[in-house]
């Protein structure tokens, strides 16, 4: 059996995946939470692929899931805690050993393209590429140095967010300011969800049954972050996040693109510090600055109810998409399939209606039916007539960081 497990680390949380990658399975996942912060809560819960009795055709058992509050003084306690879940409520990890363990890692600069062994030298690269993601890269390093201590003897794997678009080419990761001045200070386009992006279009392929070598691709990749990527064979040509996640679409509370002479007037005639504006552009805009919520399905209930603020908020976010969409087409000189992902690419009928509904000029051409349909998991839903295929394909990073973890341990 080939089990790894798979950590996403915060600041002051982290979450887990217990994964048989032989099936492709999860066996337990979890969340440990308020880690430095008083009263601590982990969660943990075992899946019924991991209750179930191994020779059982279908699971005849549900997910059953137990929850404690503790104090929690570091990631290295939140580890502990962890490890008991594993003892009191399985699966056990004596019985499905990790071969290995796999970690999520923002930022990897321009120096990091693959999943990478963790190596001393490694954890001082990543810490010393704190400064281009001072609150992700911290805290992902924190959680490698605690889980090496919980499982010393099996390697560690980072793959970073920004490595699948490290094919981009100069002219699509070049930004137009003084060279010398880009270059001291490492100030580039880099990318990020890219562990999504790739297991996005890879699923795509898959599912349109054509090589990855020959398509081009579209992905929207659509949370409370949103990217888009240009993808040509199976390689990121060009990406709306940027130096850092800010730039490009409207998010649930990140202003995507804007004027950079909007921060300059905001410090000359608002008195803005540089911490402000940081404050502004990321947690007080987007959806939320517009509309005053962050989240896609309350924007559609004021929308529905006649709210002026949530249709603008709406109609923003969807002229960036189209926006990103004409010129990705142009990068592309043409598409051959679109996919939406995360939880308003993948739930929204409403967003992909209205960003598919100018494309028509491109071959595009959506099935009302298809696109209203709740069915879940990967489906098409454009016509049959369409000479684009667009799809809904549910992401998943923690398989994609599992599968990218083995490719360099096996």
């Amino acid at each position: 059996m080939s089990v790894v497990l798979v950590v996403n680390s915060g600041s002051s949380s982290f979450k887990y995946q217990l994964l048989d990658m032989a099936r492709e399975e999860v066996l337990a996942s979890g969340l440990v939470e308020r880690i430095g912060e008083g009263t601590g809560v982990a969660k943990h819960t075992v899946k019924a692929a991991a209750l179930a009795a191994p020779d059982a055709p279908a699971p005849t058992v549900t997910d059953a899931t137990s929850t404690i509050e503790r104090e929690i003084a570091d990631h290295t306690a939140g580890f502990a805690v962890m490890l008991d879940a594993f003892a009191a409520h399985g699966p056990s990890l004596d019985e499905h050993p990790p071969v290995a363990v796999g970690h999520r890692v923002v930022h990897g600069g321009a120096r990091f393209f693959a999943p990478t062994v963790v190596t001393p030298l490694v954890e001082i690269n990543i810490d010393e590429l704190s400064v281009l993601a001072p609150l992700h890269n911290p805290a992902n390093l924190a959680g490698i140095v605690a889980a090496k201590k919980a499982f010393p003897d099996v390697p560690h794997v980072a793959v970073f967010d920004t490595a699948f678009h490290q094919s981009l080419a100069p002219e699509a990761y070049t930004y137009a300011i003084d060279r010398e001045v880009a270059e001291a200070h490492r100030i580039r386009r880099y990318g990020f969800h890219g562990t999504s992006h790739k297991f996005v279009s890879e699923a795509a392929a898959a599912f349109v049954g054509r090589p990855l070598g020959e398509l081009k691709q579209i992905v929207f990749h659509l949370g409370n972050g949103a990217s888009v990527a240009a993808i040509e064979g199976g390689r990121s040509v060009d990406t709306s996040m940027g130096l850092t996640p800010l730039e490009g679409l409207v998010m649930g509370t990140r202003s995507g693109d804007l004027d950079p002479a909007v921060l300059l007037q905001l410090a000359r005639r608002a008195d803005m510090s540089i911490a402000d504006l940081d404050t502004l552009l990321n947690k007080r805009s987007g959806l939320l600055g517009l509309a005053g919520v962050s989240d896609m399905r309350d924007i559609g209930e004021r929308r529905d109810a006649g709210d002026p603020a949530a249709q603008l908020a709406f109609d923003v976010y969807i002229h960036r998409l189209r926006a990103y969409a004409g010129a990705y087409l142009a990068q592309l000189d043409g598409v051959d399939v679109i996919s939406f992902t995360a939880g308003v690419g993948e739930n929204s009928i409403r967003v992909r209606e209205e960003a598919m509904a100018t494309l028509g000029f491109a071959g595009v051409e959506i099935d009302p039916q298809r696109n209203a349909s709740r069915e879940r998991g990967i489906r098409r839903i454009s016509t049959d007539a369409s000479r684009v295929e667009v799809l809904v394909v549910p992401t998943d990073e923690e398989l994609e960081i599992a599968r990218q973890t083995l490719s360099v341990t096996r």
